[in-house]
């Protein structure tokens, strides 16, 4: 194998002689050389505990590669977090981190000339960068989700950071002291890893087993446990194996697989941003695929099989106990492409044969669903022609129709003091636009006025329509990622205060209740504002990222 490894340079050239001056010099044996070149891609930071624990799992994955017959090398990357990187500038940094870390992945291996990749992925923004990352270079890959944290228990009450999240809308509106608060903070968060609940993090860590990019029965997984380690041992081994057989992650990342993460996604109802990051991740594969359509159209006949917080009472350890993605795939395994290639160097179908310990209280069976309705799904109308994503499994009591009048917003702030005044009542449709990736520029974080609806108890009685970026943690009446976005010239941006909104999810329709020639006309004439953008890496985004409904990677707009 070592004559055909790209990096092994031509003996002699100017390449092979500094890297091996280099090398000495850092105390590698020559005898290491010609071996198989692994990069432990690690995002860790002092600044999150969703990345706490990877220092300590980046040291295991180059042992086992070493181990294995390989040569590791740890290379380190920017590590956005939700909810830290989300602290400045309205959170618009939090979307364009995500194509900063696949470039950034990018430049650090194909300037080496590395042979494959062990990618220790945890928060939102890392696994589908890790994905994209994958995809683009193509070389032998391994995604490896490395875990979710716990919550704990405040005195008797069950407290994780989605409480935490949405407390806010309570202490607005009264309903919670400031001292109570406190407390759950204190006891939100119990050791390393991605939020509790199936949020944008632990669906993302779903859609790397359900893509074969990660190791069978490996999602979700507990941070810090021994499984995540024996995990991380045979990424190691299984990573020569790939590179052995040169197996690369565009064998692996087919139309047929997408389809597979989409029928997973929907129905176990992950996040509404599996969307547009599936859809990144199949732009850099080089794939010709409309996920909104595919979303749209896998919907039609597939029903939500858990219930994982924030879509029900069960907690993500439950999903995980119960057999996790890889015993939702055996429930839609009539339904699934199995002639697939994955990670484990199998086609699907013998990761399926192999029999997988399955609750039934946690993992419904296909004919006996929790609702008889997809967890996720996609609306359109003239409000979104290109379509919107609704989150059907985080809408608990309310009603499938919904009509009210628009109560326009462009600032998140102004929403949410508007909300603590009780300016904001039950019937109304909030639009809170501008906000998507040109418009912001870089995606405003949109989802921390939802959570403050649901604190308030209004999730169910108040609607949200937003081209901005939402948590997969949000409850309640939700239209989320509207297409084209408000800043694009997309419909969003023609609604006026008071206008009257219809949302009837039972028809997948969202539509602005106005007459055709009106509607007409405000297109016409809407104009972007003017504004000066700072000469910093969002104006860099905003100017080179594609639509919502391409991924929002980078590319040429039309």
């Amino acid at each position: 194998m070592k004559n055909n490894l790209r990096s092994n340079f031509e003996e002699g050239s100017t390449r092979w002689a500094v890297r091996r001056a280099q090398w000495i010099a850092m105390g590698i044996p020559e005898s290491d050389f010609h071996k198989p070149k692994i990069a432990v891609i690690n995002s860790s930071s002092g600044l999150s505990v969703c990345y706490q624990h990877l220092d300590e799992f980046s040291v295991l994955a180059q042992k086992a590669v070493r181990d294995a017959g390989g040569l590791a090398f740890e290379v380190n990357t920017i590590a956005p977090s939700d909810f830290v990187t989300s602290a400045g500038k309205k959170a618009r940094y939090l979307m364009p981190t995500r194509d900063l870390m696949v470039n950034d992945i990018e430049v650090m291996i194909e300037g080496a000339v590395l042979d494959g990749m062990i990618l220790l992925s945890s928060c939102d923004k890392t696994t589908p960068a890790h994905l994209m990352a994958a995809a683009r270079l193509n070389i032998p890959s391994i995604v490896v989700p490395c875990g979710y944290q716990l919550g704990g228990n405040c005195n008797g009450t069950m407290v994780d950071i989605e409480e935490v999240y949405k407390s806010v809308g309570t202490l607005l509106t009264g309903k919670m002291t400031l001292d109570t608060m406190k407390d759950w903070t204190r006891c939100a968060i119990q050791g390393p890893g991605v939020c509790a609940g199936l949020a944008t993090a632990n669906s993302m860590h779903c859609m790397a087993e359900a893509l074969g990019m990660a190791l069978s029965k490996t999602t979700p997984i507990r941070a810090g446990s021994d499984r995540l380690r024996n995990v991380i041992n045979a990424a190691g081994y299984k990573i020569l194996e790939l590179v052995e057989k040169n197996i690369k992650p565009r064998d692996i990342l087919t139309v047929e697989t997408f389809q597979n993460a989409v029928r997973v996604a929907i129905s176990i109802g992950c996040s509404v941003n599996t969307v547009r990051h599936l859809a990144a991740v199949s732009v850099e594969a080089g794939l010709d695929i409309d996920l909104v359509k595919m979303f749209e159209e896998e919907s039609k006949h597939l029903n939500q099989l858990t219930q994982i917080r924030p879509n029900g009472p069960d907690r993500i350890e439950d999903f995980d106990r119960a057999g996790g993605t890889n015993a939702v795939m055996h429930r839609l395994q009539a339904h699934l492409n199995q002639n697939v290639q994955t990670v484990q160097g199998t086609p699907l179908s013998a990761i399926l044969e192999v029999e997988s310990f399955i609750d039934e209280k946690i993992i419904r069976k296909i004919d006996n669903p929790f609702r008889q309705e997809p967890g996720l799904t996609i609306v359109r109308g003239n409000i979104a022609p290109s379509g919107a994503i609704v989150k059907l499994s985080a809408i608990d009591g309310a009603s499938r129709v919904f009509k009210g009048p628009a109560r326009v917003y462009e600032s998140e702030d102004l929403a949410m003091e508007e909300l603590a005044k009780g300016q904001i009542n039950e019937g109304d449709i909030v639009i809170l636009r501008m906000m998507g990736p040109v418009g912001g520029p870089g995606t405003v974080f949109a989802c921390s006025f939802m959570a403050a609806l649901s604190g308030a108890g209004l999730a169910d009685t108040v609607a949200v329509v937003t081209d901005g970026e939402l948590s997969g943690l949000n409850k309640g009446i939700t239209i989320g990622q509207v297409m084209p976005e408000a800043a694009c010239g997309g419909p969003l941006a023609i609604i006026e205060e008071g206008d009257s909104i219809l949302i009837d999810l039972n028809q997948r329709r969202i539509d602005l209740l106005i007459k055709d020639e009106d509607y007409n006309e405000r297109m016409k004439n809407w104009k972007p504002a003017e504004r000066k953008l700072e000469n910093n890496w969002l104006k860099f985004y905003s100017e080179n990222v594609m639509p919502i409904e391409k991924g929002a990677v980078f590319g040429k707009r039309n």
